[in-house]
């Protein structure tokens, strides 16, 4: 007997499925692991390598204002201004080349940028 369009009269709340593990483990990133560690130790470096980054961009530009016209301390203040911004534009040049290679390469663009590291149990 059906009561709702695609549902029985013992399919109240939906079907609730078995999440156990099958007899070798589930090993994809999705079980934790080595695999969850390094994607969060690379998610963690980034958002430092970020903030790091921001920070420097702050530091630079009182370093700049408190030059006073000294011509060594502004080209120092700009020096932090650019390497700071080259390191960022690093890391996004990574993340698209990352997917780009992904792309071509596997037909995923996110293959790379969220890895299935695996590993035994």
């Amino acid at each position: 007997m059906k009561v709702f369009a695609g549902t029985t009269d013992t399919d109240v709340v939906g079907k609730i499925e078995n999440k156990v593990l099958n007899p070798y483990g589930d090993i994809t990133n999705s079980s934790g692991g080595l695999g969850l560690l390094i994607t969060n130790f690379l998610r963690l470096f980034f958002v430092i390598a970020g903030i790091f980054a921001f920070l420097n961009f702050i530091l630079a530009g009182f370093q700049y204002i408190t030059a006073e016209g000294d011509p060594k301390k502004l080209q120092q203040a700009w020096n932090k201004i650019w390497q700071s911004l080259l390191g960022l534009v690093i890391m996004v040049i990574s993340f698209a080349l990352a997917a780009v290679f992904g792309h071509l390469i596997f037909g995923d663009p996110l293959f790379m940028l969220q890895p299935k590291i695996y590993t035994p149990l």
